[in-house]
């Protein structure tokens, strides 16, 4: 495979990269490093590339395994999950509060998931991967796949509904 090929194949989902490593390491800094390292490694690849069925799979994989490497070895102490925030300079200071006060609560709440419910979420709602997609990158069987979504969603609700009260009185 060519450079200008390899950019072709490859360039496309490299924001998904980008977004995994993110949800899985604590700074965008982390993130970008991550994001980098997995091209590198796409890169040393591109000859025997034309070899795999489906290459985004196969660098999501790698982008999820590098990720989880790095936290190992760092042993999680000074790593969290992190969501980028977006900032409108049109949208009031209450609502930007109200938006912060909600990506913290997430993050708290996202915490709190077993790491193969946090991926699976990431992967199902985030990057709106297929199911079938799912399990080959995670080496899940689709109905372990489904039974993590549903427990990480089931999760999210009731946290969620303790913190608004919802459905009480």
């Amino acid at each position: 495979m060519q450079q200008t090929e390899f950019i072709n194949v490859v360039m496309p989902f490299k924001d998904k990269l980008y977004r995994l490593a993110k949800r899985l390491l604590v700074s965008r800094e982390e993130a970008e490093d991550a994001t980098q390292e997995i091209l590198l490694k796409l890169w040393s690849k591109h000859e025997t590339m034309g070899e795999y069925k489906n290459v985004e799979a196969f660098a999501m994989t790698m982008t999820k395994n590098f990720c989880l490497d790095r936290l190992k070895s760092r042993q999680a102490s000074n790593l969290k999950l992190v969501h980028s925030n977006y900032r409108d300079e049109n949208v009031s200071l209450q609502r930007q509060l109200e938006a912060e006060d909600s990506v913290r609560w997430m993050e708290r709440i996202m915490e709190g998931l077993p790491e193969q419910q946090k991926m699976v979420l990431q992967l199902r709602d985030v990057e709106q991967y297929e199911f079938d997609e799912i399990c080959e990158l995670l080496d899940m069987k689709p109905t372990a796949v489904r039974v993590a979504l549903s427990r990480a969603r089931k999760t999210i609700r009731q946290e969620l509904a303790k913190k608004h009260n919802y459905g009480i009185g």
